[in-house]
This record gives C-alpha cells, structure tokens and sequence, in this order.
C-alpha cells in the first residue's frame, strides 16, 4: 500500500475513533478528555495496534489544539474581568495554589524527581479545567447560583498564574540560567501588562483588525494572527499557548462572541487530537508503577480543591451547601495538567514516569470532578440528614 493511502486511512481510523469516544463520553454525561487519552494509548507505544508514519501531522495539529485552547479561553474574558477577578479573588487564589500545588512538588521530590519534577507536578495537580467545569455547570444548572461567581473568579486568578508560570517552565526546561528565568518572567510581566493596557484601551482597534462579515475571511485572520502571536511569543521563550491566550484578551465585544463560534469546531477536533499525542507518547505499561501514587494525588487533591472552594464561598457568606458545590465543581483536571506535563515530556531533566503519572492522574480527575459536582447535592443533603437535631434552649427557670 501507498505510504500517502496507508497515512490516510490512520488518521480517518483516528478521527473516526475520536468521534465514538465523543459520543460516548455524551452518553455517560462525563469529559471525553480520558476517553481521548484512553484512545492514545490504545494506539500509541506499546498500545495494542501502534500507528506509524502520522507522527509529523498529529504532533503539529497537537500544538494548534494547544494555540486554540488558550486563544478561546483569552476570548471568554475582557481585561476589566480579569482585573476584577484578580481585585476578588487573590486570597482565594493564593490558598488554592498553596493547597493544590504543593501535592504535586511533594510526591515528586518523595519519587526523587527533584525541583523540576516538583515544579511540573505541581502545576498538573494546581489547575482546574476550566473547560470541563464550564461544561458541568452549564449541564446542571448552575450557571445562575450564588457560588458560581467564586468558581470563576478562582479559574480567572488560575489562568493569570498560568500566563506567568508557563514561560517560567518553559525556560527552566531548556536549562536557562537563573538569569535567564528571571529575564522570562520579567518578559511574561511585561507582555502581561502591556496586553492588559492594550485591552482596556485599545481593544477595539485590535478586534477591528481580525473582524470581517464574510466568515471565510474572518477565521483566516483570527486563526492567522493566533498562530502568529504564538509563533513570536514561544521564539522570545513567552510560551506559544500564553501568546494565544493573551490574544484572545485583546479581543473583544461582539468580535469576540463571533470569533468563539467560529473557532469552538476547531478547537475541539485539534484539541482532541492534542489528547490522543499525549496518550501516543505514554506507554501502557508505565501507568502500573505510578497507579497508586496517581491514587493518592487524585484524594488529596480532591479534599484541597474542595477546601479551596469551601474557603472561597463562605468568605462572601454563601451557605453550607453552595460551600459543598463551589467546591466540588472546582475538582476537575484536564487540558492544562495535560499542557503543562506535554511541555515537559522528553526533556532530559524530567523523569520518563512523569507523563504516565500525569496521564493517570488527569484521567482519575477527569472523572472524579464531574461525577462529585453531580453527587454533591445529595451527599450534602444526606449529611444533613444524618446530623441529630439541635437540642432545645433551657427554659428560664431550668
């Protein structure tokens, strides 16, 4: 068989697959995220039926779905939101990366992987899922309620620490100096803030630029310009997927809305396929080893979250059960544990079992968060059910 024909029928098997998975993953109400990982392992190194010669094409559009992620992710929010959300939710915001972050370092500093492990570890397990959260909320109902608005706030503090902590990996990956990392970070703040003043006062000009009534020319430019940004932005060691997300920002109103419905298709099919890379560069059979240590990170992690949530919406005076909800909906991991672990795969200061234990880990979490912010309810209602009635005040003559 042709290798052009033989490359062909791999990627529709992989596409085909992918959309059985979607389904499937609908049909049991959960994230088809550990369906596509799951799916990448089935087909990758030391899978049942490896693929061959498609490496050049899934790894580049594995990049895109990264570029696309972020970029719609930046569309979602105005630079007056994130300010805001910045301004509500810090303390919050700095419990959650102390509670969740240090799971992650300790179980790598306890596996000998040392500071870099530790600093990668701690990102996978700090970062909730904005995607599958938004998506749960949205399924039950939630987007209404008084804690919604905490959940928010505390995935916005989230993806600003991103914007920060991605060029800080990514520079120490390459084996910069300590100079050179503090030259990264200064370039992330810089690029940071000056896309913040751009946004909030010249938003409007930098959506003119992308925005057009004919929809074919309109998502050329869009998705022209992210690829452009990103391209610039991972040269000067700011991280592809920050320059997409710091775009995103720029845009904004209705050029926005438009570009998000235009973008959303793409986004998933490229960012599915970014999952299924990940699950083709992990071998089967190094997620035995990490499994309980997996196990482990995925208890802890789910009491931190829910703690981080609990903390964050009894502050604003929302009752026990809306608590139990903020929290359980902030459970989730997904896209970015999977970002941040694929930026270190491969790299001679990362130990091999690293993606096995992150896949492993996002896989638990990518179920656990969903299936909690369905049970929360009942739990909580069951709990209170359990609890013995308050006895009655004594009586004055008693």
């Amino acid at each position: 068989m042709e290798h052009t024909a033989l490359e062909l029928i791999e990627l529709g098997a992989v596409f085909f697959g992918l959309g059985l998975l979607g389904r499937l993953a609908g049909k049991i109400g959960l994230s088809p995220i550990p369906l596509y990982l799951l799916g990448g392992l089935f087909f990758g190194t030391g899978g049942v039926i490896p693929l061959h010669g498609i490496e050049g094409f899934t790894d580049l559009a594995g990049e895109v779905g990264v570029v696309l992620l972020l970029l719609l992710l930046g569309l979602e929010y105005s630079a007056t939101e994130l300010m805001d959300g910045m301004r509500r939710s810090w303390t919050a915001g700095i419990l959650d990366i102390v509670l969740n972050a240090a799971p992650g370092a300790a179980v790598a500093l306890i596996l000998g992987w040392g500071p870099v492990g530790a600093l990668v570890m701690g990102g996978v397990t700090y970062i909730s899922s904005s995607g599958i959260i938004a998506k749960v909320l949205g399924d039950l109902g939630r987007l209404g309620n008084r804690e919604t608005p905490v959940v928010l706030s505390i995935l916005v503090f989230e993806d600003l620490v991103m914007a920060l902590y991605l060029p800080i990996l990514t520079a120490v990956l390459v084996g910069v100096t300590l100079l050179g990392g503090l030259t990264a970070l200064g370039i992330s703040v810089a690029v940071l803030a000056v896309v913040l003043v751009v946004a909030l006062r010249y938003g409007r000009f930098v959506s003119a630029l992308v925005d057009s009534p004919d929809r074919e020319v309109f998502l050329l430019k869009v998705l022209g310009l992210a690829l452009l940004v990103a391209g610039f932005a991972s040269a000067m060691q700011v991280s592809a997927a920050v320059g997409a997300f710091l775009l995103g920002i720029a845009i904004s109103g209705s050029t926005a809305e438009n570009a998000t419905k235009l973008l959303e298709p793409l986004r998933d099919l490229f960012a599915a396929v970014f999952f299924v890379v990940f699950g083709l560069n992990t071998d089967p059979a190094s997620i035995p080893p990490v499994l309980g240590w997996a196990v482990v990170l995925a208890v802890a992690t789910t009491l931190t979250k829910v703690a981080t949530g609990w903390w964050a919406a009894r502050r604003v005076g929302i009752g026990p059960l809306g608590r139990a909800r903020a929290g359980a909906a902030l459970v989730a991991r997904g896209e970015f544990s999977i970002v941040i672990a694929g930026l270190a795969v491969g790299n001679t200061m990362v130990d091999d079992r690293l993606a096995a234990l992150a896949t492993t880990y996002v896989l638990l979490m990518a179920v656990i968060g969903p299936v909690g912010a369905r049970l929360v309810e009942p739990v909580a209602s069951w709990v209170r059910g359990r609890r013995p009635a308050a006895a009655p005040a004594p009586s004055a003559g008693n």
